[in-house]
């Protein structure tokens, strides 16, 4: 398992951190902004909880599809993986899971073109309010490519 320098796992099973790319502010339709990168893979690659944490969430969405929101312990941040094929067999919410952990596997669900099947991976820090729809979009990429520590 690939694993960046802050202890954060690469989510994307057998993906060398050196193939990731920088999607993060990537323009989207609607005027929005891409507030996370993307990590293709072959569909049914299992997707890795980064750290140790919670399971704070499991909803699908229309554009995120399948879509697993993770606390980490601290409270600190929220992990966020879409686009997800199906859910690992057993995976609940309010349950603890590891660094490691597989949570799900990669697809195209939600507004995901079927041709490329990713994960879209977001990090959020929290507000005060634990909301993940309230916290601040922080980028992936030089943390998971291990260039900066999480902070």
């Amino acid at each position: 398992m690939a694993s960046a320098g802050t202890g954060l796992l690469i989510p994307v099973q057998g993906i060398d951190r050196s193939k990731l790319q920088d999607t993060f502010t990537d323009a989207r339709s609607e005027g929005r902004v891409h507030d996370a990168i993307d990590i293709l893979a072959p569909a049914g690659t299992p997707v890795l909880a980064v750290a140790d944490g919670t399971v704070e969430k499991l909803f699908d969405s229309e554009r995120g599809g399948l879509t697993v929101y993770q606390f980490e312990p601290g409270g600190t941040y929220c992990y966020y993986y879409a686009h997800l094929e199906r859910y690992a067999d057993g995976l609940a919410e309010k349950q603890s899971i590891k660094r490691g952990q597989v949570i799900g596997y990669v697809g195209s669900t939600g507004n995901a073109d079927p041709a490329a099947p990713h994960l879209h991976f977001e990090i959020h820090r929290l507000g005060p309010e634990k909301q993940w729809w309230k916290g601040e979009a922080l980028n992936p990429y030089p943390v998971l490519h291990g260039d900066q520590p999480l902070q």
